[in-house]
């Protein structure tokens, strides 16, 4: 595996979560895989998930690890062609990225959407110029349009916590998951849902998506999902909640991408309550983290038994051990 940007990337599903539970039964059963291997994890924007778990993960395999932050003591980069450098940045990505090639032998890349020119972010400019440019296998720790590393932490929670897990191959009820949007006082990027609308996609569940009129992500990303504009419609017999805001994608009015469309402040409605868990099949809550509690959930939803945030995020370890393993295989 040369690049990890999409659920396509990791090939078969079933063998990468059968994976997965190996490496969680024994996280260092490849801990000389990546001896004298070098990761450069690469961040243009905050993280703390990622960063940890990520890290985590490729101490699991031998390997050593650089960390770059972009906006903590490294020059300032420009990310566009065709631009005269007389601001205050100072070095080319087309330059950095071949010379950090040179001292790593994996490249992980985290830069976020701008939420300002659609076509920009939805091409994936940055991380395709480290493909281009780096002569290294590069993976994405989410980028402007996707996150696959947490995509597949979700799919190994929902396939550990699911109570029709063992139904499914023999034709029993297929679990029912749900991405709802809830409401947020900044624009978010639409990476998470993204990648959570593909990756359930790829996966044996019923999925529906609900969100306001505006907020239609993709096509390329939501393919025959099931969009319900009705949350209470959406949420009936849902056994697993997916929450996150993100702003327009502006699939339909490009002039409103980035944007959000209502105040916060009358959308409240859209928050995951007590009461919008009422509706479901007793559902198991997840989110990414972080999360702004009493706008996309309230405190007694995300600390219910059913909450699922912390292991899920404990999974991103063992996503991201997969990945690398992979790659390093590759």
């Amino acid at each position: 595996m040369k690049s990890f940007l999409n659920v396509e990337d990791l090939g078969d599903l079933k063998e990468a979560l059968r994976e997965a539970a190996e490496i969680k039964a024994d996280r260092y059963k490849y801990n000389t895989l990546g001896k004298n291997k070098t990761l450069l994890m690469v961040f243009f924007n905050n993280s703390l998930r990622t960063r940890l778990s990520t890290q985590k993960a490729a101490m699991n395999l031998g390997m050593n690890v650089i960390v770059l932050d972009v906006n903590a003591g490294a020059w300032k980069l420009e990310t566009e062609r065709g631009v005269i450098m007389d601001g205050d940045k100072s070095e080319h990505l087309l330059e950095a990225i071949p010379v950090m090639g040179s001292y790593c032998d994996v490249i992980g890349i985290r830069s976020f959407a701008g939420l300002t020119n659609r076509d920009y972010d939805y091409a994936e400019t940055v991380y395709h110029q480290f493909e281009q440019y780096s002569g290294k296998p590069v993976f994405a720790m989410e980028t402007a349009t996707v996150h696959p590393l947490q995509a597949f932490a979700d799919l190994i929670t929902i396939e550990e916590n699911s109570p029709l897990a063992l139904r499914r191959g023999a034709g029993g009820e297929a679990v029912k998951v749900v991405l709802t949007w809830a409401p947020h006082p900044r624009a978010l990027p639409q990476a998470v849902p993204n990648s959570f609308a593909q990756w359930m996609n790829a996966a044996d569940v019923d999925f529906v998506i609900t969100h306001p009129e505006g907020y239609e992500l993709d096509p390329k990303f939501v393919a025959g999902a099931r969009v319900e504009y009705d949350q209470r419609k959406a949420f009936e017999g849902a056994d697993f909640i997916y929450a996150k805001n993100w702003s327009c994608p502006g699939v339909t009015n490009p002039g409103d991408y980035g944007k959000i469309l209502h105040d916060y402040h009358k959308m409240m409605h859209w928050t995951v309550d007590a009461e919008h868990m009422s509706w479901t099949n007793n559902a198991r809550f997840m989110h990414c983290l972080p999360v702004r509690r009493g706008m996309i959930v309230t405190d007694d939803v995300i600390e219910a038994p059913t909450s699922l945030v912390i292991p899920e995020a404990a999974n991103r370890e063992i996503s991201a051990t997969v990945v690398l393993k992979r790659i390093l295989q590759g």
